[in-house]
């Protein structure tokens, strides 16, 4: 599975009794940060993201006209110094709009993906722990929703609720949940048969302290590399249910219906589904060379 680790490489014993733990504290976040400055690809993924993260926050306060502002002369004009990117077929700045989509479409990727990462971690650590009965019928009803494509899930779910954002977050943390649980799950059964575990087990220790103490923290960096990857997959998604007219409604800006606005005109304004196409393409990336920098940065095996 994309951005997945074996256990054992996430949790690689420092000794006997005591494994080596990943943290994302201390010298471990300059250790991130200077892994990420020396890998380019990791690097220009950070700007990326930062970047769209930065334009989506301050998209009110920056020197831009309103998204909505109509100028029926300047419909499908082309790029130009007053309006940088052009404009839509209702005379709306596009660059405007772009930006205010990317408040969008980000929102609802870090919404649905931290709402699966919530549920799936945690049915990935209970079936992954308790075993028996217990992960057998999770791990089916995990399956169940494998069976179905992402995007025909998603789609599905948001066409039985209606178009809103707020229904993409739950159609997108409902597809995306088997696989935090899947992947959490793996590493939960490798790490819950090391001598540590078993050490605490002995001792008497509750099984809530031995999950949150001792495999809690070898399972930190994966999750992170795993919510990197899957921020991308939610942005795509988003984008694909609002190129259906699943998502925010006319006249809010959202990257997916400018694309697909600027696709029934294509021939006359070619801009209006180019910029929305690359802003598309452009986060996806950031998120995706970024989750591959993460997974370099915070593997054990090529720490020194």
């Amino acid at each position: 599975m994309a951005g997945s680790t074996p256990a054992s490489a996430w949790a690689e014993p420092g000794g006997p009794e005591s494994p080596r733990r990943v943290s994302l504290a201390g010298g471990s976040l300059g250790r991130l940060a200077t892994a990420i400055a020396r890998d380019r690809a990791a690097l220009a993924g950070l700007l990326i993201v930062g970047t769209f993260l930065v334009a989506g926050a301050a998209a009110d306060r920056l020197p831009l006209p309103s998204p909505l502002r109509m100028v029926p002369q300047d419909r499908m004009a082309g790029p130009s110094w007053a309006l940088p990117l052009g404009a839509d077929i209702f005379g709306r700045d596009l660059l405007a709009r772009l930006v205010h989509g990317a408040r969008l479409s980000l929102a609802v990727a870090f919404a649905s993906v931290l709402a699966a990462l919530v549920v799936g971690s945690t049915l990935g650590l209970l079936a992954g722990y308790a075993g028996g009965r217990v992960d057998q019928a999770l791990m089916r009803v995990m399956d169940v929703f494998f069976s179905f494509p992402a995007v025909l899930l998603a789609l599905g779910i948001v066409a039985a609720l209606g178009p809103h954002p707020a229904n993409v977050v739950l159609a997108i943390a409902v597809v995306y949940t088997p696989i935090f649980a899947r992947v959490v799950r793996g590493p939960v059964l490798a790490l819950k048969e090391r001598e540590f575990v078993e050490a605490s087990r002995a001792l008497g220790a509750p099984a809530g302290r031995i999950v949150g103490r001792h495999i809690l923290p070898n399972l930190a960096s994966m999750l992170v590399v795993q919510t990197s990857i899957a921020l991308s997959w939610a942005i795509l998604t988003e984008a694909s249910l609002s190129f259906l007219g699943l998502s925010a409604q006319p006249p809010t800006p959202s990257w997916g219906a400018m694309l697909n606005e600027g696709r029934q005109n294509l021939e006359l304004a070619p801009h209006l589904a180019v910029f929305p196409g690359l802003a598309i393409m452009l986060a996806v990336l950031g998120f995706n060379l970024l989750g591959d920098g993460l997974r370099d940065a915070l593997d054990p095996r090529k720490r020194p």
